[in-house]
């Protein structure tokens, strides 16, 4: 029985929306799962060739291949055939992408039925409390699925953090020689590191051309360090050249470097080695967060203007204090009027030994929430015991 097995199977879905976002947050559920808590985890994933770009062991071409511990499907349509033992503990949807039809009729047919759980977006608005851990009756088959919410408070269900980041998040912080090291993979040269190092990670639409000029012309000496791929047409122009990585440039007081694609864990060294993130999306805005360090966020774009509400939203719980560093958010997500954006920069820039503290005080508060993958198994625990005393 599932309940008294430490164990459990676990199938996660994902349909890759925001090319590296959705695949991010989908791999760190699954390596965390089968590491720390030694799942038999399968991750169907469409888009192998983004998958690719963050973890560089995947073969695009593979139908199925084990990767970390994790099997890895490619879902490639909503065809197939499915039987009850084909199905696991424990399904997991992400952003409610609808799983092939035959794979629900065989959930349905299992005994005893999977846990199905919607993992849905992060976001700091209130309405997400109220609806997290709701069950949903499916139209035809005998299933419920309930939605999980990650979030910031006790009401919701935390944030993604494996065991021992912490640890080493501070041992690489504290160490200017692994620092450079790491730095000096990319041609960072020691002159270069001695200045303020900003990753930039945006979507496409964010005021990049400003804010090299911005920089250009400031007193701070900046090292901009950028992945291939991120704010092209800004960057070519900025260095004259295709912005390919290795390629590098310097105008003023800013030097802009074009990395690689990094896979995950060299992500995270390089949030922890810069002073200032500029994030998008939702992974690398949590990853953000557990750095410690001031970031800005590029949040993902929604019909309507949906998405400044929920930064907004986020601005409310996170940024109280700094009223320079929401108006340049706010400013950088088109969600208000960014006139000057050399002043809306300086303003910011005089405040960043403020957001740093507040940062890492930030980061705590959450953690001492717990993780999200052990609340997760705990609710999965809570809803399999309710269901084996419904027999």
């Amino acid at each position: 029985m599932f309940l008294s097995s430490l164990t459990p199977s676990l199938a996660i879905f994902c349909k890759v929306i925001d090319n590296y976002g959705d695949i991010g947050i989908c791999w760190r559920l699954a390596r965390q799962l089968c590491h720390e808590h030694a799942a038999g985890v399968t991750l169907w994933v469409d888009d192998l060739i983004s998958f690719k770009r963050i973890c560089p062991e995947i073969d695009p071409a593979a139908a199925q291949q084990r990767i970390q511990g994790v099997t890895v499907r490619h879902w490639q349509d909503q065809e197939g055939q499915f039987h009850a033992h084909d199905i696991p503990d424990v399904v997991i949807e992400f952003f409610g992408c609808e799983l092939p039809p035959d794979y629900q009729r065989a959930m349905a047919a299992r005994t005893p039925r999977p846990v199905w759980l919607n993992y849905e977006g992060l976001t700091a608005e209130d309405w997400v409390e109220g609806c997290h851990r709701l069950p949903s009756m499916h139209p035809r088959l005998r299933l419920t699925k309930h939605f999980y919410f990650p979030g910031f408070n006790a009401r919701t269900g935390g944030l993604l953090h494996e065991a021992g980041l912490e640890a080493r998040r501070h041992a690489f912080q504290h160490e200017p020689a692994a620092v450079m090291a790491f730095l000096a993979r990319f041609g960072v040269t020691a002159a270069e590191a001695v200045g303020r190092k900003v990753s930039l990670f945006c979507y496409p639409g964010a005021p990049v051309t400003a804010l090299f000029g911005t920089w250009c012309s400031g007193a701070t000496p900046t090292l901009c360090l950028v992945p291939e791929g991120v704010a092209p047409e800004q960057v070519a122009a900025f260095l004259g050249a295709a912005p390919v990585a290795g390629a590098s440039a310097t105008h003023g007081r800013l030097t802009v470097r074009v990395l690689p694609f990094l896979p995950q864990d060299d992500y995270d060294l390089l949030l922890w080695a810069c002073d200032v993130n500029v994030v998008r999306g939702e992974d690398s805005w949590v990853r953000a967060q557990w750095a410690g360090r001031p970031f800005v966020w590029h949040i993902y774009p929604q019909d309507d203007n949906l998405h400044h509400k929920k930064l907004r939203a986020f601005l409310a719980v996170y940024a109280q204090q700094a009223p320079a560093l929401a108006a340049y958010m706010l400013g950088w997500n088109g969600a208000q009027p960014l006139h000057d954006h050399a002043a809306a920069w300086n303003a910011l820039e005089s405040v960043l030994p403020d957001i740093a503290a507040q940062a890492d005080a930030w980061r705590q508060s959450v953690l001492a929430k717990g993780d999200l993958v052990t609340q997760l198994l705990d609710f999965v625990r809570d809803l399999r015991l309710a269901q084996e005393n419904s027999v």
